[in-house]
């Protein structure tokens, strides 16, 4: 017998109880991820995309003579 954890016990019994909610959870996905994609917007996401350094969260140092050292 394999290992089925407290959370899924949880939800296969409150999916057996409210079998509606899987219809519920299935319209809900629809609504946000099984949707057509435009590829002329991904095209001007990307081209949009500003590129990060590695390390976000401190500037990169820099070095002497650069503006702004």
């Amino acid at each position: 017998m394999a290992y089925v954890s407290e959370a899924t016990l949880f939800l296969k019994d409150l999916l057996d109880k409210h079998p509606e909610l899987r219809e519920l959870r299935s319209r809900n996905r629809a609504t946000w991820w099984d949707r057509p994609q435009d590829a002329e917007v991904e095209g001007e996401r990307q081209a949009a995309r500003v590129e990060q350094d590695a390390y976000v969260y401190f500037p990169r140092p820099q070095a002497p003579g650069e503006p702004g050292a």
